[in-house]
C-alpha cells in the first residue's frame, strides 16, 4: 500500500479530488479558502473585541481551520515519509535562468538562496519575504480572498468577482515573473 502511495500519480489526480471537495463544499453551503483562517484565528484570540473586521462567529468556521491543519499534517507525512528522495526534474532552460538571476538548483522544491537559515543573514532576502507576505496579505484581503479561494471555489460558484481576481492573480504573475524578479535579481 505504501509503494502504491509513494508512486507519482496522474496529473489529473487533483483535479479529481479538488472537484469532489467542491461538490461537498457546495452541497453544504460551505465556501472554500484559506486565507480566511487568519480571521478566524485572529477572532479566536479576541481581535474582534477591537476590530469589527474580526468580530464574528468563528466557531462556524472550525471546519476550515480543520481543513487547514489537515493539509499541514498531509505535507509534512508526504514530505517526510511518502516522498521520492531523488531531486526534482527540472528543465534545463529553467535551471540556466535561475542561474543568471544568481539561483543554484540544488533539487529541492524551494531555493536555498531564498527559503533557508543562512539565506535569513541577508537584509535583501529578509525584506524580500517581508515584503512579499504583506503584499500577499493586502492582496488577498483588498481582493476578497485567496488564489484558492478565488480560483478554486468562487470560480466554481460561477462568481464574476472570482473571475476578475484570477485574471489579476495570472496578470500579477505574468508582471512579476518577467519585469519584476528579474530587476530583484
Amino acid at each position: 500500500m505504501v509503494e502504491f502511495i509513494k508512486q507519482p500519480w496522474p496529473w489529473y489526480f487533483s483535479g479529481i479530488m479538488i472537484v469532489i471537495i467542491m461538490l461537498v463544499l457546495i452541497f453544504f453551503g460551505k465556501s472554500f479558502g484559506f486565507s480566511s483562517n487568519l480571521r478566524t484565528i485572529c477572532s479566536m484570540a479576541g481581535a474582534g473585541k477591537r476590530v469589527k473586521f474580526f468580530d464574528f462567529d468563528w466557531k462556524a468556521q472550525i471546519w476550515n481551520l480543520l481543513f487547514l491543519l489537515g493539509s499541514i499534517i498531509g505535507g509534512y507525512l508526504a514530505t517526510h515519509y511518502l516522498s521520492d528522495p531523488k531531486p526534482v526534474a527540472l528543465s534545463v532552460q529553467t535551471q540556466n535562468d535561475l542561474h543568471k538571476l544568481g539561483i543554484q538548483f540544488n533539487g529541492k522544491l524551494n531555493p536555498d538562496e531564498l527559503f533557508s537559515l543562512t539565506a535569513l543573514e541577508n537584509p535583501k532576502t529578509i525584506l524580500l519575504l517581508l515584503l512579499g507576505g504583506i503584499l500577499v496579505g493586502f492582496g488577498s484581503r483588498y481582493a476578497g480572498g485567496c488564489t484558492s479561494g478565488h480560483a478554486i471555489s468562487g470560480l466554481s460558484n460561477l462568481q464574476l468577482p472570482s473571475l476578475i481576481a484570477v485574471i489579476g492573480f495570472f496578470i500579477g504573475g505574468l508582471i512579476m515573473t518577467f519585469l519584476l524578479f528579474p530587476l530583484i535579481f
